[in-house]
Protein backbone atom coordinates (compact mmCIF):
# COMPACT_ATOMS: atom_id res chain seq x y z
CA UNK A 1 0.00 0.00 0.00
CA UNK A 2 3.27 2.51 0.69
CA UNK A 3 4.68 1.60 -2.37
CA UNK A 4 1.54 2.16 -4.48
CA UNK A 5 1.91 5.82 -3.17
CA UNK A 6 4.94 6.14 -3.27
CA UNK A 7 4.61 5.44 -7.07
CA UNK A 8 1.63 7.43 -7.47
CA UNK A 9 3.34 10.58 -5.80
CA UNK A 10 5.83 10.49 -8.16
CA UNK A 11 3.62 9.73 -11.23
CA UNK A 12 2.29 13.18 -10.07
CA UNK A 13 5.35 14.83 -9.07
CA UNK A 14 6.44 13.96 -12.62
CA UNK A 15 3.68 15.40 -14.43
CA UNK A 16 3.54 18.10 -12.44
CA UNK A 17 7.23 18.85 -12.94
CA UNK A 18 6.50 18.60 -16.90
CA UNK A 19 3.61 20.69 -16.82
CA UNK A 20 5.24 23.03 -14.77
CA UNK A 21 8.18 22.31 -17.68
CA UNK A 22 6.15 22.88 -20.64
CA UNK A 23 4.54 26.08 -19.20
CA UNK A 24 7.87 27.78 -18.82
CA UNK A 25 8.75 26.80 -22.22
CA UNK A 26 5.54 28.05 -23.48
CA UNK A 27 6.30 31.54 -21.59
CA UNK A 28 9.96 31.46 -22.90
CA UNK A 29 8.76 31.26 -26.63
CA UNK A 30 6.03 33.60 -25.71
CA UNK A 31 8.75 36.11 -24.46
CA UNK A 32 10.76 35.57 -27.69
CA UNK A 33 7.79 36.42 -29.33
CA UNK A 34 6.81 39.33 -27.56
CA UNK A 35 11.04 40.00 -27.90
CA UNK A 36 10.62 39.38 -31.63
CA UNK A 37 7.50 41.34 -32.19
CA UNK A 38 8.76 44.29 -29.75
CA UNK A 39 12.40 44.72 -32.22
CA UNK A 40 10.11 44.19 -35.33
CA UNK A 41 8.17 47.11 -33.89
CA UNK A 42 11.26 48.68 -32.68
CA UNK A 43 12.39 48.73 -36.37
CA UNK A 44 9.53 49.64 -38.42
CA UNK A 45 9.54 52.63 -36.01
CA UNK A 46 13.00 53.12 -36.83
CA UNK A 47 12.23 52.99 -40.31
CA UNK A 48 9.18 55.20 -40.20
CA UNK A 49 11.47 57.79 -38.34
CA UNK A 50 14.15 57.03 -41.17
CA UNK A 51 11.37 57.30 -44.05
CA UNK A 52 9.94 60.99 -42.35
CA UNK A 53 13.33 62.08 -41.72
CA UNK A 54 14.41 61.37 -45.47
CA UNK A 55 11.28 63.18 -46.66
CA UNK A 56 11.71 65.99 -44.03
CA UNK A 57 15.32 66.57 -45.58
CA UNK A 58 14.27 66.25 -49.58
CA UNK A 59 11.70 69.21 -48.45
CA UNK A 60 14.07 71.32 -46.94
CA UNK A 61 16.28 70.45 -49.93
CA UNK A 62 13.38 70.86 -52.43
CA UNK A 63 12.02 74.10 -50.46
CA UNK A 64 15.94 76.02 -50.53
CA UNK A 65 15.96 74.95 -54.10
CA UNK A 66 12.37 76.64 -54.59
CA UNK A 67 13.87 79.77 -52.94
CA UNK A 68 16.82 79.95 -54.79
CA UNK A 69 15.07 79.60 -57.89
CA UNK A 70 12.63 82.58 -56.91
CA UNK A 71 15.77 84.76 -55.83
CA UNK A 72 16.85 84.02 -59.55
CA UNK A 73 13.95 85.21 -61.06
CA UNK A 74 13.16 88.00 -59.08
CA UNK A 75 16.57 89.26 -59.71
CA UNK A 76 16.28 88.77 -63.30
CA UNK A 77 12.92 90.67 -63.51
CA UNK A 78 14.43 93.32 -61.63
CA UNK A 79 17.76 93.59 -63.98
CA UNK A 80 15.26 93.30 -66.89
CA UNK A 81 13.06 96.51 -65.39
CA UNK A 82 16.25 98.68 -64.78
CA UNK A 83 17.29 98.12 -68.05
CA UNK A 84 13.89 98.85 -69.73
CA UNK A 85 14.24 101.89 -67.99
CA UNK A 86 17.73 102.57 -69.07
CA UNK A 87 17.41 102.13 -72.43
CA UNK A 88 14.04 104.43 -72.57
CA UNK A 89 15.79 106.99 -70.53
CA UNK A 90 18.91 106.92 -72.75
CA UNK A 91 16.54 107.17 -75.35
CA UNK A 92 14.40 110.28 -74.01
CA UNK A 93 18.76 111.86 -73.82
CA UNK A 94 19.32 110.98 -77.12
CA UNK A 95 16.19 112.77 -78.45
CA UNK A 96 16.44 115.98 -76.31
CA UNK A 97 20.20 116.48 -77.06
CA UNK A 98 19.46 115.70 -81.11
CA UNK A 99 16.64 118.53 -80.29
CA UNK A 100 18.65 120.74 -78.96
CA UNK A 101 21.28 120.57 -81.67
CA UNK A 102 18.90 120.70 -84.19
CA UNK A 103 17.29 123.76 -82.70
CA UNK A 104 20.70 125.27 -82.42
CA UNK A 105 21.27 124.94 -86.04
CA UNK A 106 17.84 126.34 -86.56
CA UNK A 107 18.43 129.38 -85.16
CA UNK A 108 21.79 129.63 -87.32
CA UNK A 109 19.87 129.27 -90.26
CA UNK A 110 16.84 131.69 -89.81
CA UNK A 111 18.50 134.67 -90.32
CA UNK A 112 19.87 133.62 -93.69
CA UNK A 113 16.03 132.91 -94.61
CA UNK A 114 15.25 136.20 -92.96
CA UNK A 115 17.71 137.68 -95.59
CA UNK A 116 16.63 135.52 -98.47
CA UNK A 117 12.97 136.97 -97.87
CA UNK A 118 13.99 140.97 -97.30
CA UNK A 119 16.36 140.51 -100.43
CA UNK A 120 13.01 138.75 -102.51
CA UNK A 121 10.98 141.51 -100.84
CA UNK A 122 13.64 144.56 -102.48
CA UNK A 123 13.18 143.21 -105.98
CA UNK A 124 10.71 145.56 -107.81
CA UNK A 125 8.33 143.82 -110.29
CA UNK A 126 10.72 144.98 -113.29
CA UNK A 127 13.38 143.29 -112.21
CA UNK A 128 11.65 139.74 -111.26
CA UNK A 129 12.10 138.22 -114.84
CA UNK A 130 16.28 138.73 -113.98
CA UNK A 131 17.87 135.56 -113.65
CA UNK A 132 20.04 136.59 -110.16
CA UNK A 133 16.06 137.39 -108.91
CA UNK A 134 15.00 134.04 -110.29
CA UNK A 135 18.28 131.79 -108.61
CA UNK A 136 17.33 134.03 -105.25
CA UNK A 137 13.41 132.63 -105.21
CA UNK A 138 14.85 129.01 -106.69
CA UNK A 139 17.04 128.82 -103.36
CA UNK A 140 14.59 130.47 -101.35
CA UNK A 141 12.35 127.89 -102.25
CA UNK A 142 14.69 125.18 -101.58
CA UNK A 143 15.30 126.55 -98.00
CA UNK A 144 11.64 126.67 -97.34
CA UNK A 145 11.05 122.76 -98.42
CA UNK A 146 13.66 121.46 -96.28
CA UNK A 147 12.74 123.56 -93.72
CA UNK A 148 9.01 121.88 -93.89
CA UNK A 149 11.04 117.93 -94.77
CA UNK A 150 12.91 118.28 -91.25
CA UNK A 151 10.03 119.51 -89.31
CA UNK A 152 10.20 123.00 -89.22
CA UNK A 153 7.33 125.11 -89.72
CA UNK A 154 6.31 129.37 -89.82
CA UNK A 155 4.00 129.93 -87.01
CA UNK A 156 0.91 131.70 -87.95
CA UNK A 157 0.48 135.62 -86.43
CA UNK A 158 -2.32 138.13 -87.70
CA UNK A 159 -5.26 137.47 -86.44
CA UNK A 160 -4.60 134.96 -83.68
CA UNK A 161 -4.55 135.83 -80.40
CA UNK A 162 -1.71 137.18 -78.66
CA UNK A 163 0.13 134.76 -76.00
CA UNK A 164 2.76 136.00 -73.96
CA UNK A 165 4.36 132.09 -73.88
CA UNK A 166 4.67 132.32 -77.85
CA UNK A 167 4.36 135.94 -79.30
CA UNK A 168 6.69 139.05 -78.62
CA UNK A 169 5.13 142.05 -79.18
CA UNK A 170 7.34 144.63 -79.80
CA UNK A 171 4.17 147.43 -80.64
CA UNK A 172 0.63 148.12 -79.48
CA UNK A 173 -1.88 150.33 -81.12
CA UNK A 174 -5.68 151.10 -80.22
CA UNK A 175 -8.20 149.97 -83.33
CA UNK A 176 -11.66 149.58 -82.88
CA UNK A 177 -11.28 147.37 -86.01
CA UNK A 178 -9.87 144.57 -84.02
CA UNK A 179 -10.01 142.34 -81.13
CA UNK A 180 -9.00 142.99 -78.04
CA UNK A 181 -4.98 141.42 -78.09
CA UNK A 182 -5.73 140.47 -81.61
CA UNK A 183 -2.56 140.55 -83.44
CA UNK A 184 -2.41 142.62 -86.68
CA UNK A 185 0.94 142.69 -87.86
CA UNK A 186 4.02 140.79 -87.93
CA UNK A 187 7.37 142.41 -88.00
CA UNK A 188 9.58 139.31 -87.93
CA UNK A 189 8.68 135.77 -88.62
CA UNK A 190 8.35 133.16 -85.41
CA UNK A 191 9.43 129.76 -86.31
CA UNK A 192 8.50 125.84 -84.53
CA UNK A 193 10.42 123.09 -84.54
CA UNK A 194 8.16 119.66 -83.73
CA UNK A 195 5.97 121.83 -81.73
CA UNK A 196 8.48 123.35 -79.89
CA UNK A 197 9.01 127.25 -80.27
CA UNK A 198 12.70 127.94 -81.64
CA UNK A 199 12.21 131.65 -82.35
CA UNK A 200 9.20 133.34 -81.18
CA UNK A 201 7.64 135.86 -84.01
CA UNK A 202 7.85 139.70 -83.53
CA UNK A 203 4.34 141.48 -83.58
CA UNK A 204 1.95 144.46 -83.33
CA UNK A 205 -0.95 143.97 -81.34
CA UNK A 206 -4.14 145.56 -81.21
CA UNK A 207 -6.19 147.25 -78.14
Amino acid sequence: MEEKDLNQVTDEEVNEEALENAEAVANDEASEGNDDASAINEESEDSSQDSKKEKKEKKEKKDKKDEKIEELQDRYIRTMAEFENFRKRNEREKATMFDMGAKAVIEKLLPIMDNFERGLKAISEADKENPYAQGMEKIYQQFSTTFKEIGIETMETVGEQFDPNVHNAVMHVEDEAYGENEIVEEFQKGYKYHDSVVRCPMVKVAN
